[in-house]
């Protein structure tokens, strides 16, 4: 049986040794992580969980919009993407409203599994097909 300490241990070890792309990977898992225990919390009617992981959520939503790189047209979509998952967050943090934590709950993952292809092709140096204009 591992102790609480040594899992914590491995889980600091793995922050501080982690690239940043896998760093990224961690937040868009811990974003998912975080609004599926809101969606929990609703279920059991446990108001305070639910808010302490939706604000959860929104944190690691802001830092993401924080790191953008304006000049990039991606990266513009990306930040009105963001923008939107936070204000529907903070909506189903007023309501509790579990419909709205699914609908986020489903960009968190189509963005977290976005990130994992895309690091995917770069380890094995593939580049996507550019599509004909």
């Amino acid at each position: 049986m591992v102790t609480a300490n040594a899992q914590n241990a491995y889980k600091q070890n793995a922050i501080l040794t982690a690239s940043p792309e896998e760093l990224t990977l961690m937040l868009y898992n811990g974003l998912v992580k975080f609004i599926m225990i809101a969606q929990k919390a609703v279920d059991d009617k446990d108001i305070q969980k639910a808010h302490e992981n939706i604000i959860r959520a929104e944190d690691i939503i802001i830092e993401f919009r924080s790191t953008l790189d304006m000049q990039y047209e991606l990266s513009q979509g990306l930040a009105m993407l963001y923008e939107y998952m936070t204000d529907r967050l903070m909506e189903a943090n007023i309501t509790k409203d579990r419909e709205i934590l699914e609908e986020v709950l489903h960009l968190a993952k189509d963005l977290r599994d976005t990130w994992a292809q895309a690091m995917k092709l770069a380890k094995n140096g593939d580049r996507p097909v550019e599509i004909a204009k």
